[in-house]
């Protein structure tokens, strides 16, 4: 099996199958030459370029003329094809669609978005676990999960006359990633990370004018201490991180910071909250993730910790 370059689309794809293809480059006319030559003693794949190897047919007939009568082979045309990457999200939708239509499956069946909102919960954080884990195929089981959530959403969605598909959500996505990278899909000049951060920003404020307060469109859901770095990156983007910094530190000097005198059970929440954000903002400016860096300790912890040791 041979082609003009083994890193074009479908090449790559034969190879990724396990089938052996070869690199043969050359003018058509040697090329035509070359193909009739293996051809005599077995049977020749060639795998067409993306520019249709032009001159190539025109050459191979050329060739096989000249050869005439019984020395000329067999020439077959095929049309290939392969599974584009993405391709197996189609079956994913497929067999969603199984699941929840009659003869399904019964639990399937009955879920709703409410009943679903524990498991998409469970799963980001199993896909956060596996992601620091480093291991690919946890992490291809975990990434599969919420995949998976999003397709049982949007498949309870498309059973309402007036919900959505998946479609429509990923319709929405591409739009919002095309509005989003000016740099990209328009003539936007960006010129680092921090240059598109800052786009992306502005885009984002302008399709969400209904947000006046700094802190508004933070989910009260999420994990408290991701949700304090995300009020501390808030308030740092739009110049009040100095004020946040004060805040924080006269609100452990009111409520004793030191731990010294007796206090009521609101204060100590005051004194232990405005503690755990101060190390939040610590974290911060080392460049630390604050959630994450609890999540190695922890596992530190869990690794570890020594047997329990032994009776008398």
């Amino acid at each position: 099996m041979l082609a003009r370059s083994v890193s074009d689309a479908q090449p790559r794809a034969i190879l990724a199958a396990g089938t052996t293809v070869n690199a043969e480059e050359g003018h058509p006319r040697t090329l035509a030459v070359g193909l009739l030559d293996r051809a005599v003693g077995g049977t020749v794949v060639w795998v067409g370029s993306p520019d249709g190897d032009p001159g190539l047919t025109d050459a191979l007939a050329a060739e096989a003329t000249r050869r005439g009568g019984g020395s000329a082979p067999e020439v077959e045309v095929l049309v290939g094809s392969w599974d584009q990457p993405g391709s197996r999200l189609l079956d994913v939708v497929a067999v969603m669609d199984r699941l929840r239509s009659p003869g399904g499956c019964p639990w399937d069946a009955e879920q709703t978005h409410q009943s679903l909102v524990p498991y998409l919960v469970e799963e980001a954080h199993e896909a956060v676990e596996a992601l620091e884990s480093g291991d690919d195929e946890h992490i291809i089981e975990e990434l599969g999960d919420v995949l998976l959530q999003v397709a049982f959403h949007a498949r309870v969605a498309a059973e309402r006359e007036d919900g959505f598909d998946i479609d429509d959500v990923s319709a929405r996505l591409v739009e919002k990633l095309v509005h989003r990278h000016p740099h990209v899909f328009a003539g936007v000049e960006a010129a680092d990370a921090a240059a598109v951060e800052a786009n992306w920003e502005q885009l984002k404020a302008a399709e969400k004018p209904h947000r006046e307060h700094p802190l508004d469109g933070i989910p009260a859901g999420m994990p408290e201490l991701a949700r304090a770095a995300k009020v501390a990156s808030r308030l740092e983007r739009v110049g009040r991180g100095p004020w946040l910094a004060q805040w924080v530190a006269d609100e452990r000097g009111r409520s004793g910071a030191d731990g010294s005198a007796a206090v009521d059970e609101e204060t100590q929440q005051t004194r232990v909250g405005a503690a755990l954000l101060a190390q939040v903002l610590a974290a911060r400016d080392a460049g630390v993730d604050p959630a994450a860096a609890l999540r190695a300790v922890l596992r530190r912890v869990a690794t570890e910790l020594p047997a329990e040791p032994a009776g008398p």
